[in-house]
């Protein structure tokens, strides 16, 4: 059924143009071709065609608009035509030719000419013209026409049923092949599975194109022109696909997780700070997280001190509230006690930062430390940490702790995420809070109602104000006196860096109270959401919008039990109030003057917004239709039950208006016109008193009616309580729109995954086709979203976000649809792996970018209500049943019938609770403008009619208050039950007695119980017949209601226990179609169970929905089966059905049980295993006596047993242990299920594969001759080039090289001794620690590989667009090249003179990991045991293990391939378990080294811990507790114990860590468990590490009591191995490879001697790649095991790095054992000598002359904390800056040369117990003073040498510059250790004012470092004594001190410098004094004068 529309031209065109013309139906619009350039006619000849799904109304319309086509701006419309479709329908075929009209609706010249034809089926194919079909071509390469997929949007029609009739129901067939056009396959009916036909996949190799059914289909994939790909295929995820339009999918998960708290633990070391901005400071930094805070200790005088403290914070908090914390370091100068510090600078981190890390933690990385307080500040030092934030199950990778050699870049290493530019400004956060609505009463106020009731004054119930904390910060706006709609007004203003480290801004707005202000609602804001980092991006912007705020209901109770959801804890159940805020982000420029630089929050008044800012008000209509409701929970009692939904607070009677309903109208923009209109629009309405029509938000009360034990259902049969709801809001659909757009995307994209995941993990051919097709809808539903967004209008209410929102998710879209075609073209079956993790990163981001920030129209509530009593609630978001004319923007669940599962709110959901389902209803909702109500009822099955209330009664469009369905069809549902397999163990035995429960509409049947299992077949068949189903028959095909599946464990006494839960749809056979292939018989499917949000088990079953027809039952297909007499009334599952068996033979290895616990206080003694499988099995020989031991005697047995051919279905096997006691008891001791056998299946080997092998020889030569010249050349190329060059070379070259860049030159053994400078030297450390560095320079190479692949990837993808992998590049470059230069130019020379030294392999993981758990071919299975606990952190499988089996399986069809049963050797009794070692008992000498532990948990208050090492094997208990280390949580054991053990009585090895403490037990802070067992017997032999040479004698020395040469004979014996076979010239032959090397060894005395060891030893190394029998060897190593606390499951607590050795005692003794006793540090004496200085700032001013001089002194010291500091004497009173001092300082020290650190020993305090070591950097600092004789001296400048690296002292004094401070990169760098003599000049620096470096003198001094020996050889004296005095220093003159020569001085005074100034006082003197005199005697002269005396 289809129109279709052929536009032919459109003529009278004015002007040149581009035009385009658009034809739109039933809200699916098709795009032209572009015509360029077109005058007065444009020839489309284009021919559109719109499958429909109900047939066309008579008054539809057509709609042609033509535009002027623009690249750039919006298209120009030119007119429109509209055409009423009843002509169309009436004839079928109509030509037409009409002007158009423009926006007035007159007339224009421009005339078009169209030919549309209709064809209306009446259920048969024959009116299809199929010619003129394949001619039309319907799919267009441009514009939407690309979208194959579209013709969804029509199936659901625009019926109107007003009247009571019916859609005629003729469409049947053809209908269903359009839904197959639109969605994949629609056959299926699975809920969430399009099922392709049966035989497909088993007949053609192309599973993806389908056999066509009939015609129609066959036409639709020529005409849809449908890839093979985009057919969805039958996927075992049971629901997660929406097959039909009329159901949208339910959600599986129950239980909320939200609000849950979990355990965290953050640990945070602080190694070192640098460059910290004060002069002589003493720092302590202070950690804080939350409102913990801990400290460091300090260090005194030092702007970088070394502390190296390692913090942890435990937290047990939900994850939001743990992701909200503020992680905040600051650095603090001289606290002590009484004194709190001055804060230097801070850094702070939200811990959700750190989370979102790879690995969640930073790493050696520097934080930059600014001052809160002052903006203008800038940088004031770094700060180098660790962070890392573990969840529970997360594990950390830590990566190698070695000895930190490599300098560090500061700027490389910054503590920011990725993207976050490295000079963050300060910014100022805007938060405008302007208003709030429909708050809730928050107080019970008994003096407000009394005053109400004396006054009559009302007043309302609050007294709102709003809070926003923000990075730590927290700023609240004054309080509004009882108002439920409060005006503020008000911003907040934060002053943060930016971008920040803290992602969310939390909302709040609470109620103020005189006792406690309690919180009403809480918002996030999300950052990422309302910004966008790229080079396109924005700052954070947000609204003016609204908010809504959810919460717990609004009835207000003084406690509160769901407070915890208005704090924003998990999901809301009721809506609280919304909130009109914005948010703008201003960037401070900090260089302005008048700029305020307090950070302190503030608030202050702001200007308030236009009351249409927020979007035009429009009234909005909602509709909901309750079609079922069941399972209702019998706990809630059998009081009516009705239920209420809401909107805001529309729709809430009980406790939602606090004020009469606001009407909003007056609000909007226009006043009274919008008035009018809206009255306009609701003229048809029935209307009361206001003119509105009355909402009705609540169903009637109904008494509930008994389901069965569980469940209760409301009989809403033939008819259907309705509910409708008029609310005003803004209207800001748009962003719902856009939102919806990309939510379908990736709902697509998300099942197209699914499919693809579940077509591998089935081993399905050609997923990759399936990921093609999925990439195809990709990018063809981005391109889409693109079109349909880009015509958004520019109406006054979009906020800048918005736009900025738009603009961003076009261009991701667009970029990501033309990355998902690139992805297409390079999917292939190699590289799906990589493809398919880059489409999960699509999905990701478009989930991310769906999430509309700013909210419009809040979510509906529905709430089911028993006695006005709220019980249980679902919350459905608006945005998915928002209505549109566009398909794509309506959302998912609009017009759909969704069912939904109410829960509990708050906490009362967590747990068993949130379990058991408090309803299941089968819901209709529509929303959307009352403008456009028409068709709010298109989407509900067809078939009813609508009754109103009596006003209603003859307005069509009022909407109905219930549906009577007078159509029903009558069904019989088949349920095939057959097994299900993973169940939970509910049960104290740990088994559980299950039986599953069926609920289809209001009926339920159960399986029969079978006891004592976790994986039942029950093998059964339910029949639910005369199931009513109310609507149309067609629509039940493609839609039918989904059946619930639970399982529950059948209790003697009491309920039975909840055990989970599976969604299922039926596959439906309507009366009229045949029972047969493909459809039917349905196959078996699996369906995940799930249990709260955690998965549990799966279901086996299939389901079939038989309509019964006019004939009744007797047409149905007969119910035929084996029938078991024996199993009385149970069905079986039918032969079509159930899977097709063969004969399979089960071999089980019995070697023993280990570990068994106690069973009810008795101890097991007897145990026997009992095997089971598919209800066949075997017994193992019963253990006599379990302690003695607890092997088994017959070590092989098997059973025969008929199992599925398919290997998917295979049942699981079970193994259960029982103890066997007296009188004939048995009790079981615990249980394993192996829930899949794959593993152990035995697949022949490949006839042809085994050829090869077997005819001639391979040479492999493992000791080239030539490489010596090649390889020089090699190392200088190396040297001098910036790039590290890669020459490939064979693995054995490679060994070559190893040594060679260590030994340099060298070809055989001997020369290579020749040149070892002194073995003795070399020790065990000197291996482990070169193992190390290579460690790590294998994980920097597989890391740069990686990044290399991945920008080679993204250079592909993103080739030809926007350039991003280009400025990615730019980018990264300038700091690569730095790391390669420093990595590659130093190196390689000192490798060169460096001698070889013999590596080990350093695994930074358990051995197990790395040899796949030594299960080769003895497996461990873990015997359960009791209940998993109810809680989510489920009673984790550690605590319910009760034991081990060790054993093994192996399964086959039988017979057996004769070729192994004749093979030679071949024992029958141990069958296919060939070879294996007996398993008698047999002692062992256990060697177990303990090299050192790293970050182990602090035990003691002080933030550290003093561990030591116990070891426990069996009856063996070690416990080293003497040797505790104390006050280390990286503490070096260097230690081994042997030990004499019995396997297998004792072969389970615990070592642990724990904290010595002086009073009281000692605490357990680790330990880690090892299998010995499995590691002795495994063919991997991991009982000695196999090294990588063999020598006699030295640090290197062979451990393993057998040579290689017999090890070699042994495993050739064992393997049925030819070999070995030693030839002449060091040649030996190993079954057809031939292998060469060395055969030389020299013994202690240089003796050589000749020896087959070394070739022996090569091809163990090589022992993998020997054919058949070849593995690969453990080799001697060191591993890394995490150290765990049972108190703290999964969290680890510490890493310990050790080995172990195991030595049978029937063979020779092996050696001592290898001394790897820490290294002791060597004694050294550093003798400096200051010579001068120079050029030093000159601080004083002299008394009498003012003149600037200086009292210099130098102050010198090592060690860390200036314990050993020495001041020269002063050199008084330099004018120069110029000081002689000659003054020789000494330092001892303890030196580690392998780590490069000083070691130190002392009390931490006076109270402390014993010396704590410590490690600290060789660093000298030279300070500079000024000597001040009254008050403190002044502190002038400092330098700080690094003895192992720093620059080279300057010649003369001229040369000595600031340079070498700050630019050590560049300059040449010097070791004491190396040079041992240094002298030069030096600069002091010290900041200033502006925080810039400045040069504040030069220094001339000598380093002179000898060993203690020499220095007890050549004395020298402190200063200038004795022995070797240095001279004393020439200091001139003018040093002398005044008051010891006065004369002297005042004589230097008067004749040198003041002579002139002198000389011009007196002169000034002789003048004033003759002025004075002529004033005093002028007065008598006058008067003498005068009177004429």
């Amino acid at each position: 059924m289809a129109l279709q529309l052929q536009l032919r031209t459109v003529t009278g065109l004015r002007g040149r143009a581009d035009r385009i013309a658009k034809a739109a139906f039933r809200g699916l619009s098709f795009y032209t071709r572009v015509l360029e350039n077109c005058e007065d006619e444009a020839r489309f000849d284009e021919t559109f065609r719109w499958p429909v799904a109900s047939n066309i109304d008579g008054n539809e319309i057509l709609e042609i608009q033509v535009f002027n086509y623009s690249k750039v701006f919006t298209n120009r419309l030119i007119g429109t035509f509209r055409m009423v479709l009843q002509k169309v329908v009436e004839e079928g075929h109509v030509e037409v030719m009409d002007t158009l009209i423009d926006d007035n609706n007159s007339a224009i010249q421009t005339s078009i000419s169209i030919e549309i034809r209709y064809q209306a089926l009446d259920g048969t194919v024959g009116t299809w013209n199929d010619k003129e079909f394949l001619e039309t071509p319907s799919v267009h390469s441009e514009g939407d026409g690309r979208y194959p997929l579209e013709t969804d949007s029509l199936l659901s029609g625009h019926r109107q049923s007003t009247d009571g009739s019916v859609g005629k129901s003729n469409q049947q067939s053809t209908e269903r092949s359009f839904r197959r056009a639109g969605k994949g396959v629609f056959s299926a009916m699975k809920l969430g599975k399009a099922r392709p036909t049966k035989d497909d996949h088993r007949k053609q190799d192309e599973p993806a194109v389908l056999e066509a059914e009939d015609l129609d289909r066959k036409v639709m994939r020529l005409g849809g022109g449908l890839d093979p790909d985009t057919i969805s295929l039958a996927s075992v995820t049971a629901v997660t696909t929406n097959v039909s339009n009329k159901r949208s999918k339910p959600d599986i998960k129950m239980e909320p997780s939200a609000g849950r708290p979990m355990d965290y633990q953050i640990s945070i070391t602080v190694i070192e700070a640098r460059q910290l901005v004060g002069l002589n400071m003493d720092p302590v930094v202070c950690v804080e997280v939350g409102e913990e805070k801990k400290y460091t200790s300090m260090k005194e005088s030092t702007n970088c001190p070394y502390y190296n403290e390692y913090f942890v914070f435990d937290f047990h908090v939900p994850p939001d509230v743990m992701f909200d914390k503020i992680i905040k370091l600051s650095v603090i100068h001289s606290k002590n006690l009484l004194r709190s510090g001055t804060l230097v600078g801070s850094f702070k981190m939200d811990v959700g930062t750190v989370y979102t890390q790879p690995e969640h933690q930073f790493y050696h990385k520097w934080a930059i430390l600014s001052d809160p307080e002052d903006l203008t500040a800038g940088l004031k030092g770094y700060l180098k940490c660790d962070i890392a934030v573990v969840g529970k199950g997360d594990n950390i990778k830590t990566p190698h702790k070695a000895n930190e050699t490599e300098e560090d870049d500061i700027e490389g290493n910054l503590l920011l995420p990725d993207g976050v530019p490295p000079e963050r400004q300060w910014a100022r956060f805007y938060i405008k809070i302007y208003r709030a609505e429909g708050l809730p009463r928050m107080n019970t106020s008994i003096m407000a109602n009394v005053k109400k009731a004396l006054i009559g004054e009302n007043k309302d119930l609050v007294d709102p104000y709003v809070q926003v904390a923000f990075a730590g910060q927290k700023g609240k706006t004054s309080v509004q006196k009882s108002s439920y709609e409060p005006l503020w007004n008000e911003q907040i203003i934060f002053t943060e860096m930016f971008p920040p480290l803290c992602k969310r801004i939390k909302i709040q707005i609470r109620d103020s109270d005189k006792v406690n202000d309690v919180a009403i609602g809480t918002h996030f804001i999300d950052l990422r959401k309302i910004s966008n980092e790229g080079d396109k991006g924005y700052l954070p912007t947000f609204g003016p919008a609204w908010v809504n705020m959810y919460g717990s209901t609004r009835n207000y109770t003084l406690m509160d039990e769901h407070q915890e959801l208005n704090e924003g804890l998990g999901e809301g159940v009721s809506f609280r109030a919304r909130l009109l805020m914005s948010l703008a982000v201003e960037i401070l420029d900090t260089s302005n003057p008048e700029i305020n630089s307090s950070t302190e929050v503030q608030v202050e008044q702001t200007t308030p917004v236009a009351d249409n800012c927020t979007g035009k008000m429009e009234e909005f209509f909602l509709f909901g239709a309750f079609l079922e409701a069941t399972m209702i929970d019998r706990k809630i009692g059998d009081k009516p039950i009705n239920f209420e939904v809401t909107i805001g607070n529309y729709g809430n009677q009980i406790d939602g208006m606090t004020k009469p309903v606001l009407r909003r109208k007056k609000e909007g923009g226009d006043g009274d016109e919008e008035e009018s209109e809206l009255l306009h629009n609701s003229s048809e309405d029935e209307v009361d008193e206001d003119g509105e029509m009355v909402s009705v938000s609540s169903s009637q009360p109904m008494k509930p009616l008994v389901t069965d034990r569980n469940y209760f259902h409301l009989p809403y049969f033939e008819k259907k309580p309705c509910i409708y709801i008029k609310s005003w809001w803004q209207d800001q659909r748009r962003r719902l729109y856009n939102a919806n757009i990309m939510d379908k995307i990736a709902d697509k994209l998300e099942e197209g995954l699914n499919d693809v995941q579940e077509m591998i993990k089935t081993e399905k051919p050609h997923p990759e086709r399936r990921l093609r097709g999925v990439l195809e809808e990709l990018s063809s539903g981005c391109l889409r979203f693109v079109t349909l967004a880009d015509k958004d209008q520019h109406h006054s209410s979009r906020t800048r976000l918005d736009r900025e929102r738009l603009k961003s998710c076009m261009r991701e879209l667009e970029n990501m649809g033309q990355q998902a075609t690139t992805l297409r073209s390079q999917v292939k079956k190699n590289t799906m792996k990589d493809k398919l993790k880059q489409v999960q990163n699509f999905l990701q981001k478009l989930r991310f970018l769906a999430d509309e920030p700013q909210h419009t129209i809040p979510d509906i509530f529905v709430w089911m209500m028993s006695n006005n009593k709220r019980i249980a609630y679902a919350r459905v978001p608006s945005k998915d049943i928002l209505y549109s004319i566009v398909d794509e923007e309506m959302g998912k669940d609009c017009a759909k019938v969704k069912t939904v599962f109410l829960k509990l709110p708050g906490k009362r959901g967590f747990g068993p609770a949130g379990w058991t389902v408090q309803a299941k209803m089968e819901i209709y909702l529509w929303l959307g403008l009352n403008k456009q109500r028409k068709d709010f009822l298109s989407g509900l099955p067809c078939g009813f009619e609508e009754k109103k209330t009596t006003r209603g009664q003859n307005l069509p469009s009022f909407p109905p208050i219930s549906l009577l369905y007078t159509k029903k069809q009558v069904f019989q549902l088949r349920a095939h039950m057959y097994q299900a397999r993973s169940l939970f163990a509910a049960d104290s035995s740990g088994l559980s007695d299950p039986f599953a429960r069926v609920f289809f509409t209001s009926q339920s049947q159960c399986t029969e119980v079978l006891n004592e299992t976790l994986c039942p077949t029950w093998d059964q068949l339910l029949v639910f017949d005369n199931v009513e189903l109310y609507g149309e028959a067609h629509e039940m095909r493609d839609d039918p209601p989904i059946i619930v599946i639970e399982i529950y464990d059948q209790d003697t006494v009491g309920k039975a226990d909840f055990m989970g839960r599976t969604f299922a749809k039926p596959v439906v056979k309507m009366s009229d179609e045949q029972y047969c292939p493909p459809r039917f018989p349905p196959q078996l499917e699996y369906y995940q169970i799930y249990r709260g949000n955690s998965t549990a088990g799966d279901l086996l079953a299939a389901f079939e929905l038989l309509q019964i027809g006019s004939g009744g039952k007797s047409d149905l297909p007969p119910i035929d089966g084996p029938t078991d007499v024996d199993r009385g009334p149970i069905l079986p599952v039918p032969l079509g059905i159930r899977p097709v068996l063969s004969k399979y033979r089960v071999e089980i290895l019995f070697w023993g049980l280990r570990d068994l616990k106690r069973v009810n206080l008795a101890q097991v003694d007897r145990p026997r295993v009992d095997i089971e499988c598919a209800g066949k099995g075997v017994q193992s020989a019963l253990i006599q006596n379990y302690k003695k031991n607890p092997n088994f005697s017959t070590l092989v047995k098997w059973f025969e047993v008929d199992l599925p051919e398919n290997e998917l279905l295979h049942p699981p096997l079970n193994i259960r242990v029982v103890d066997c006691r007296a009188f004939g008891r048995y009790t079981l001791v615990g249980s394993h299920t192996v829930s899949s056998l794959r593993k152990f299946i035995y697949r022949p080997p490949d006839k042809k594969a085994q050829h090869w092998n077997m005819t001639g020889e391979i040479i492999v030569n493992m000791e080239p001759e030539v490489p010596i010249k090649k390889m020089e050349t090699m190392v200088k190329l190396e040297a001098n080039s910036d790039a590290v060059v890669k020459v490939d070379v064979s693995e054995e070259e490679k060994e070559k090289k190893k040594k060679k860049k260590k030994g340099g030159g060298g070809g055989g053994g001997e020369e290579i001794e020749e040149e070892e400078p002194d073995e003795s030297m070399l020790d065990w450390w000197s291996k482990y620690f070169a193992s190390i560095e290579t460690m790590k320079e294998q994980l920097r190479q597989q890391e740069a590989a990686a990044a290399e692949a991945e920008e080679k990837e993204e250079m592909e993808i993103a080739d030809g667009f926007k350039g991003q992998a280009k400025n990615k590049e730019k980018f990264k470059t300038p700091k690569d090249d730095k790391k390669k230069k420093q990595q590659s130019a130093p190196e390689l020379p000192e490798k060169k003179n460096k001698q070889k030294i013999d590596e080990l392999k350093v695994y930074n993981k358990e051995l197990e990991t790395e040899f796949d758990n030594f299960e080769d071919w003895l497996h461990t299975f873990n015997l359960l045991r009791g209940k998993i606990g109810d809680n989510d952190d489920n009673a984790t499988e550690e605590e319910r293990i009760v034991g081990r089996f060790k054993g093994s399986m192996c399964v086959y069809k039988v017979p057996l391939p004769d070729d192994i049963t004749k093979e030679a050797g071949y024992d029958p009794t141990f069958g296919m378990f060939q070879g294996i070692p007996s398993n008698d008992p047999i002692n062992v000498l256990v060697r177990v080294y303990i090299v050192r532990a790293t970050d182990l948990h602090p035990a003691d208050i002080n933030g550290k811990a003093d561990p030591y090492i116990a070891i426990k094997l069996g009856k063996t208990d070690i416990k080293d507790k003497e040797n505790y280390i104390s006050k280390q949580l990286n503490p070096v054991f260097g230690k081994s114990f042997d030990i004499e053990a019995t396997f297998p009585m004792e072969s389970m090895l615990t070592v642990a860590v724990y904290d010595w403490d002086l009073v009281g037990t000692d605490d357990l802070i680790g330990e880690t468990k090892i299998d010995l067992e499995n590691r002795y017997y495994s063919k991997h032999r991991a009982t000695c590490g196999v090294s990588q040479t063999y020598s006699i004698h030295g640090y290197n020395i062979w451990r393993d009591p057998m040579k290689p040469s017999q090890i070699l004979s042994k495993l050739c014996k064992e393997g049925k191995v030819d070999g070995p076979h030693f030839g002449p010239g060091g040649r030996v032959k190993v079954a057809n490879r031939v292998y060469t090397g060395p055969t030389e060894i020299e013994d202690e005395n240089g003796q050589k001697k000749q020896t087959d060891e070394h070739l022996a030893l090569t091809v163990l190394r090589h022992w993998e790649d020997v054919p058949r029998a070849g593995c690969k060897l453990v080799p001697e190593h060191v591993e890394t095991r995490p150290l765990l606390n049972p108190d703290k499951p999964g969290i680890e607590q510490g890493r310990l790095e050790m080995w172990v050795d195991m030595f049978p005692m029937d063979m020779p003794a092996p050696g001592p054992a290898i001394d790897i006793s820490p290294r002791k540090p060597k004694k050294y004496e550093l003798r400096v000598i200051v010579w001068n200085t120079d050029e030093v700032i000159l601080e004083d001013d002299d008394y009498f002359t003012g003149e600037k001089s200086s009292d210099i002194f130098v102050r010198g010291w090592l060690k860390g904390q200036q314990e050993d500091k020495q001041d020269t004497d002063v050199h008084y009173h330099s004018l120069t800056g110029e000081g002689n001092f000659n003054w020789r300082y000494i330092f001892p020290f303890d030196y580690l040369m392998a780590e490069e650190k000083i070691v130190i020993s002392k009390k931490e305090s006076m109270f402390s117990w014993d010396e704590t070591e410590y490690k600290i950097p060789a660093r000298l600092t030279l300070q500079v003073w000024d000597a001040d004789h009254f008050s403190a001296d002044d502190f002038l400048g400092a330098i700080e040498l690094d003895l192992n690296r720093f620059p080279r002292g300057a010649k003369t004094s001229k040369q000595c510059s600031l340079e070498m401070v700050t630019n050590e990169a560049e300059l040449p760098m010097v070791s004491i250790f190396k040079q041992k003599r240094v002298k030069g000049w030096w600069p002091f620096v010290a900041r200033d004012e502006n925080d810039e470096l400045e040069i504040t003198g030069k220094v001339e001094a000598e380093l002179h470092l000898l060993t203690a020996e020499e220095a007890e050889k050549s004395p020298a004296g402190l200063a200038r004594n004795e022995p070797d005095p240095l001279e004393k220093p020439n200091r001139p003159d003018t040093s002398f001190i005044w008051f010891l020569n006065p004369l002297k001085s005042i004589k230097y005074l008067i004749c040198t410098r003041y002579k002139w100034l002198i000389i011009k006082i007196v002169l000034a003197l002789l003048l004033l004094i003759m002025v004075a005199l002529f004033l005093y005697s002028m007065p008598g002269y006058m008067v003498k004068k005068l009177l004429g005396a």
